[in-house]
C-alpha cells in the first residue's frame, strides 16, 4: 500500500516520466525483498544502517556506482515522501551518501557513420517495417529527443508548415525543436503509409508496432541497436546513444551551448556542458593528426 500510494505521488505531483516510475518500482521492490529476507524488517521499521547494508549487498552483487545511485534516489525520494506524509518520525536517508560516479564521457555516433546508415538503400526498403524503423532512427537523431518522448510522440505533435514537433519532456514540460525538410517529408510519407494499413486499431501516437499498436520500449530499442551494429562497435547502442549523438554534432558544428540545453530539455547547464568533453577529445585528436609537434 506504501509502495503504491508513493508511485502515484510520482505519477500526479511529481509528474515523473514512466521511465523513471518503473525503475522506482523496481529498486524498491528490490528493497523490500532484501529486508525481508536478510533482516526480517518492512518499510517503516528501516534505519539508516540497514541502508547501508544494503547498499554494501549491492556492492558485493557487483553493481556499478550509477546503479546504486539510482536505487538511493528512489529510497531518498521514497523515505521523504513517508515522512511528508507522517508514517515515519525520522528520514533515515539523512545519514546517508550516495557513492561518487566517475566521470565518463558519453557514448555517441559519428554523424558520417549516421549519416551512410541512414542514406542506404541496403538496409531499407518500403515496407512498412523498414519505413518505421528508418524514421525511428531518424527522429532520435535528427530531434535528440528521449526514448519516452519519442514514443509518446502523436501524429499532432508535428507541424509540417512550420518545420517544427512538440515534445512533451520530463515533468511534463513542452518544448519545440526544428527539424528539416527532409524529416518532415519522410514524416508525412510514413503517416500515409501508416493509413494504407489499415490497421483495426487506428493510433493518433506516431510510431507504432507492425500491428498497428502503440510503440513500447523494447521496440524502440530493437530498431536502434540493430542498426546501429551495422555502423558502430561500441558496446552501447540504446536509443540514448543517439540523442548524445545528436548533441556532439550540434557541438561540433559549432552550436551554442545554451540553444544545445533548451533544444535537448535539460534543466541546467552542467548536464549539457558534459558534451563539451567529446568536443575537446576530438580536438585532441585533430591536433595530434594535423600538428608537426603533436
Amino acid at each position: 500500500m506504501l509502495l503504491k500510494s508513493f508511485l502515484t505521488y510520482l505519477s500526479h505531483e511529481k509528474r515523473s516520466s514512466a521511465h523513471t516510475i518503473t525503475a522506482y518500482e523496481a529498486d524498491l521492490n528490490q528493497f523490500k525483498i532484501f529486508l525481508k529476507k536478510e533482516i526480517d524488517l518492512d518499510f517503516l521499521s528501516v534505519k539508516h544502517t540497514h541502508i547501508r547494508s544494503f547498499m554494501v549487498h549491492l556492492l558485493e552483487d557487483k553493481s556499478i556506482e550509477s546503479t546504486i545511485n539510482r536505487k538511493i534516489s528512489a529510497l531518498r525520494s521514497f523515505y521523504k515522501f513517508l515522512h511528508r506524509e507522517g508514517k515515519i518520525p525520522q528520514n533515515p536517508m539523512l545519514l546517508i551518501k550516495a557513492p561518487k560516479i566517475p566521470k565518463r564521457l558519453p557514448n555517441f555516433v559519428e554523424s558520417k557513420k549516421l549519416d551512410s546508415l541512414l542514406d542506404s538503400d541496403v538496409h531499407f526498403d518500403d515496407s512498412f517495417k523498414s519505413v518505421r524503423d528508418h524514421l525511428v532512427i531518424e527522429l532520435l537523431f535528427g530531434t535528440g529527443m528521449r526514448l519516452d518522448e519519442l514514443i509518446q510522440l502523436k501524429e499532432t505533435d508535428v507541424d509540417f508548415y512550420s518545420g517544427t514537433v512538440k515534445v512533451l519532456g520530463k515533468r511534463n514540460k513542452e518544448r519545440i525543436i526544428p527539424i528539416n525538410k527532409e524529416l518532415i517529408n519522410q514524416i508525412n510519407s510514413y503517416v500515409e503509409l501508416k493509413k494504407l494499413q489499415n490497421f483495426s486499431n487506428i493510433q493518433s501516437y506516431l510510431i507504432v508496432t507492425n500491428t498497428g499498436a502503440k510503440g513500447y520500449p523494447k521496440l524502440i530499442y530493437r530498431i536502434v541497436s540493430s542498426n546501429l551494429a551495422l555502423v558502430s562497435t561500441s558496446i552501447k547502442k540504446s536509443p540514448h546513444v543517439l540523442r548524445h549523438s545528436y548533441a556532439t554534432s550540434l557541438l561540433n558544428a559549432g552550436a551554442d551551448l545554451n540553444a544545445i540545453k533548451q533544444l535537448l530539455g535539460h534543466a541546467s547547464l552542467a548536464a549539457t556542458q558534459v558534451y563539451t568533453h567529446n568536443s575537446i577529445e576530438r580536438l585532441k585528436s585533430i591536433y595530434k593528426q594535423a600538428h608537426p609537434k603533436a
